[in-house]
């Protein structure tokens, strides 16, 4: 079992005052995911509050860590705000008109139907640039320009076809409209107490990797998901929050339902919008519903191992829901 050390906030101690909580159900849990090998570091929200964080393996809550495709997550909420302040159209903004410098010199017609809302629900129709593509369209020259020159394997808006490249785009979409890189637009346009991202690559043009290879601390993860939460902080219009949680297609890997940038489901015997990343890198989001209290937990994982196929996914998820039924 690996050595674990348990951080109990400040701001958590009035709710602590709880012998089940301090002591009861939650921080046995807590302690007893210390047989999950590959976790990294488990963190809570709830109401208002942090109330637990815990390292395992020699890692701390506070320790970076790459959040993989949670990070789409994170895009998608940029995005939301770039609508509220006017850069963008809506979910329906056409991708050709912000990134036309970047289209094949004759694009396929189908290019002029291609939303802003499509590729965040990871409906853009182009070939996947994930799995065995991935490697290939990382090694362009240009990451942008080589997204939109694949061919169409749906229309616009049909099925899922889940591509980092989806979320690139979105990022250079950013980029352009605003005159700013999506780093200093993060930094600026999240101004939630706690988040900071840390690290993140960008492509040879410069513009970062919408969607994958961002760092964070498990602490800053938190802080995003609360914010959700918490109806949006006053920093995610709330509006956008409903929109980015309507399910618009199913998830070709789980089936679960998906919005923008966030899978829907149910855990824990409760509605949970959750974002994932390779290896288990998970933000959870229970939304309040009736004496339930609205719950974050983020949950942060080796970045190198799988999670999907070997079943740890499942193990996380029955960790949260063991977690959200005690708060």
């Amino acid at each position: 079992m690996h050595r674990r050390s348990i951080l109990l906030t400040a701001a958590a101690l009035p709710l602590l005052a709880s012998p089940r909580l301090a002591r009861g159900a939650t921080e046995a849990a807590l302690a007893d995911a210390a047989m999950l090998p590959q976790l990294r570091a488990v963190a809570l929200w709830r109401d208002g509050a942090e109330i637990a964080a815990q390292g395992y393996g020699g890692f701390t809550p506070d320790r970076p860590t790459n959040i993989k495709s949670a990070s789409k997550s994170v895009i998608s909420a940029l995005a939301g705000i770039a609508i509220r302040k006017g850069l963008f159209s809506g979910a329906d903004q056409p991708v050709s008109q912000v990134l036309r410098d970047d289209l094949p010199p004759d694009p396929d017609p189908r290019m002029g139907d291609l939303t802003l809302g499509n590729l965040l629900s990871m409906q853009a129709g182009l070939q996947r640039q994930s799995g065995p593509n991935y490697g290939r369209w990382v090694s362009s020259r240009n990451w942008v320009r080589a997204a939109l020159a694949v061919p169409f394997e749906s229309e616009p808006g049909g099925r899922m076809l889940y591509s980092t490249a989806s979320s690139h785009l979105v990022s250079a979409m950013l980029t352009r409209a605003s005159g700013r890189s999506a780093l200093a637009l993060a930094r600026d346009w999240l101004a939630i107490p706690g988040f900071a991202i840390t690290g993140w690559e960008r492509d040879p043009q410069g513009i970062y990797l919408g969607g994958n290879q961002m760092a964070m601390s498990t602490r800053s993860l938190l802080a995003f998901g609360a914010a959700y939460a918490a109806g949006g902080q006053g920093v995610i219009p709330q509006d956008w929050i409903a929109e980015s949680w309507r399910p618009r297609t199913r998830s070709i890997f789980n089936g679960e339902e998906y919005g923008y940038g966030w899978f829907i489901s149910r855990i824990g015997g409760r509605d949970v919008r959750y974002g994932w990343g390779y290896g288990g890198q998970m933000i959870y989001v229970f939304p309040a519903a009736g004496r339930s209290p609205a719950v974050a937990i983020a949950m942060t994982s080796d970045p190198d191992q799988p999670s999907a196929r070997t079943g740890y996914r499942q193990e996380l998820h029955a960790l949260a829901g063991q977690l959200v039924e005690q708060l």
